[in-house]
């Protein structure tokens, strides 16, 4: 059938305007999309001299999942009221954790343990918080926003909040192929930026790599810091304190008790809460001494103010237990570690060595915002 002209012009004209409005879809699909797709490209983790991290094979770091985990921890959505994120109680500047005894939630509560610093975490192989209750790191970046005593929200609110921001809808698109918001995609996101905050630079490190050089007062400190404690020649007996923080991020990934309380004296049970063992009654993480120096109050309960009291309490204040570690039971019942002052300030010149700069510096971890 042949068609007229004008029938012809007409459908050329319809096809013309069907073409139009295809394309013009295709660039607003595009506008509201930006071009953004998943970019899956790794993140260099810059880790010194450490041996390499163990990261969960289902959860490497990426360039955008790391930030991602650094907005969502800056982020005051996270809390009931938007008042408050994760680095409200974890501050860059005194290496990721708060220095009042007890930090306080959105509902002005305190908790109920110290703030635990947030660095070299790709190194953690003992569960997290001071009793290991969340077995990996994305199971512990979801229980302060839960908790009544933190951010006291809900993580479909969280959800919903994000959802509802387009920079946030980009971000997921990036980190994980598609913009939903779930709860497991944020625990993988604040996994991948916490494992991302590393502590690898303080001048004991230049020291060890022939860059610095220690005080006669810090090279004093650190005989006594990794001898071992001999009450039988005191001119040669240590602080043995590498007994337990030992290591290339000084701790031994256990859970020990350092004699802060008698079994009639104890307040908290602490790991004895989680694995339900008599044996572990009293029992804590024990943390990093790297950043120690900026990282007060110290112990789980923040009793500690100053390093002084810390070395105080190995050096003559431990208390027997019926847990206690074996190790400390020993200076405990000699008459304590026998150190002189000027032995307790050298030790405290080599802790302070300890301290990373870098850490507190660095801008890949500071408020994105």
């Amino acid at each position: 059938m042949k068609l007229s002209t004008n029938t012809s012009k007409g459908i050329v004209a319809v096809l013309l305007l069907s073409f139009a409005m295809i394309v013009a879809c295709k660039e607003e699909d595009d506008d509201d999309n930006n071009g953004i797709s998943l970019d899956s490209s790794a993140y260099n983790l810059e880790i010194g001299d450490f041996p390499p991290p163990q990261i969960s094979p289902d959860n490497p770091l990426t360039i955008q999942g790391v930030k991602l985990g650094r907005m969502l921890f800056y982020e005051n959505k996270l809390s009931k009221d938007g008042s408050q994120n994760c680095a409200s109680c974890h501050r860059q500047q005194h290496a990721f954790t708060d220095t009042a005894k007890f930090s306080t939630g959105v509902e002005g509560l305190l908790g109920g343990r110290q703030a635990m610093a947030v660095f070299n975490m790709a190194w953690n192989g003992n569960e997290f918080f001071w009793d290991g209750r969340a077995h990996l790191l994305r199971d512990q970046s979801l229980k302060p926003i839960q908790d009544p005593l933190e951010m006291n929200e809900t993580l479909e609110n969280v959800i919903a909040k994000l959802n509802a921001d387009k920079t946030y809808q980009d971000q997921f698109t990036r980190a994980f192929g598609s913009s939903t918001v779930t709860e497991e995609r944020i625990s993988l996101a604040l996994e991948q930026f916490m494992n991302s905050i590393v502590s690898v630079d303080s001048k004991y490190d230049k020291f060890l790599r022939g860059e610095a050089t220690l005080t006669t007062n810090e090279e004093r400190g650190r005989f006594l810091f990794f001898s071992e404690y001999n009450p039988s020649f005191p001119n040669i007996s240590g602080a043995d304190c590498a007994h337990c923080h030992a290591g290339k991020n000084f701790e031994n990934d256990r859970y020990m008790n350092n004699g802060l309380d008698s079994d009639q004296n104890r307040q908290d049970s602490g790991r004895a809460a989680v694995t339900g063992s008599a044996g572990d009654l009293a029992k804590f993480k024990v943390t990093s001494l790297r950043n120690v120096e900026i990282t007060p109050p110290f112990m789980h309960d923040g009793r500690f103010t100053t390093l002084d009291e810390v070395v105080d309490h190995y050096n003559t204040g431990m208390n027997s237990s019926s847990t206690i570690d074996p190790a400390l039971l020993y200076p405990l019942n000699n008459g304590g570690l026998q150190l002189t002052a000027q032995d307790k300030a050298d030790l405290i010149s080599f802790l302070k060595t300890l301290t990373d700069d870098v850490l507190i510096t660095n801008l890949e971890y500071s408020d994105p915002f």
